[in-house]
């Protein structure tokens, strides 16, 4: 069995949503499992088995005041209502089923970057506490979110470091990998002026936390190039959209449509799947 790998971006993961309720239909659950933000976010619904809940919370309350607007900034320094989104849905609106999740018997890892040395790290996503700290540090957007203190330190989004953590997989023992993009084919990152304005506000407090966001696109480029290389031994299997959607998608029609995309590419791909997965 491979690795299941799953990138970040915000709403596009929904894509991966897709893909991991399909593999639940299909009863494949990975031993090792590791991603960023919105992926790994969305992979505790596919740990704990609970098909079709991600995809549910955006076409509840993506259009929802309390969960993404300006407004909560007044109160959490955030365009996400972090209470909101990362309590009150999973604990009480559409609960995460915790007792599910426990009985999980692999690897799952959390990445996240350290505020203070820009480094990646990777937490145990078994180690969830009732307030998903966890799950905030990964998804926390430098400009989006505030940063995010866990057991004493600070953290920001995973995907800052380590958007596709392909080489973490590699190093932990894994000899074969399927890895959930949120790009479509072709995509290159590139150096981006908003990450460079975030990066001049933040250099001051967290200076080699601003160096890592300034070298973020090649660090994601070299990611795909390691991916490129391991595909053509028959070591890595990416499923990946067909459009490039908005990070900040507001369309919940736009973000249905990709899920199915992601759902239908396994229907119509298993036989493939499966193959990878059992040579």
């Amino acid at each position: 069995m491979a690795s299941l790998i799953l990138e970040g971006g915000t709403f596009r993961p929904i894509f991966s949503a897709g893909v991991m309720d399909a593999f639940l239909d299909y009863e494949i659950m990975f031993p090792y499992i590791i991603g960023v933000s919105a992926g790994i976010t969305n992979g505790f619904s596919y740990v704990s088995k609970q098909k079709g809940r991600n995809l549910d919370i955006l076409m509840k309350y993506r259009l929802d005041k309390r969960y993404l607007s300006k407004r909560n900034f007044i109160k959490e320094k955030s365009i996400f209502g972090i209470t909101f989104a990362f309590e009150e849905i999973p604990n009480h609106l559409l609960p995460f089923d915790l007792t599910a999740f426990r009985k999980y018997q692999g690897t799952l890892l959390v990445g996240v970057t350290n505020a203070n040395t820009g480094k990646a790290e990777y937490l145990n996503g078994l180690d969830l506490d009732d307030k998903n700290t966890m799950i905030k540090a990964t998804c926390s957007i430098p400009g989006v979110f505030p940063v995010c203190i866990l057991n004493g330190q600070e953290y920001y989004d995973g995907g800052i470091a380590d958007s596709i953590c392909i080489q973490k997989a590699i190093d932990d023992g894994n000899q074969k990998h399927l890895i959930i993009l949120t790009q479509p084919k072709g995509f290159k990152k590139e150096a981006s002026k908003k990450t460079s304005a975030i990066a001049y506000l933040l250099r001051k407090k967290y200076p080699k936390l601003a160096t890592t966001m300034l070298n973020r696109h090649h660090q994601y480029n070299q990611s795909l190039a390691i991916i490129r290389l391991l595909q053509k031994e028959n070591l890595a299997y990416v499923i990946q959209p067909s459009i490039r959607i908005s990070s900040f998608e507001k369309d919940t029609a736009i973000l249905k449509s990709v899920y199915t995309e992601g759902y239908q590419y396994v229907v119509d791909h298993i036989a493939e799947i499966k193959q990878f997965l059992n040579e």
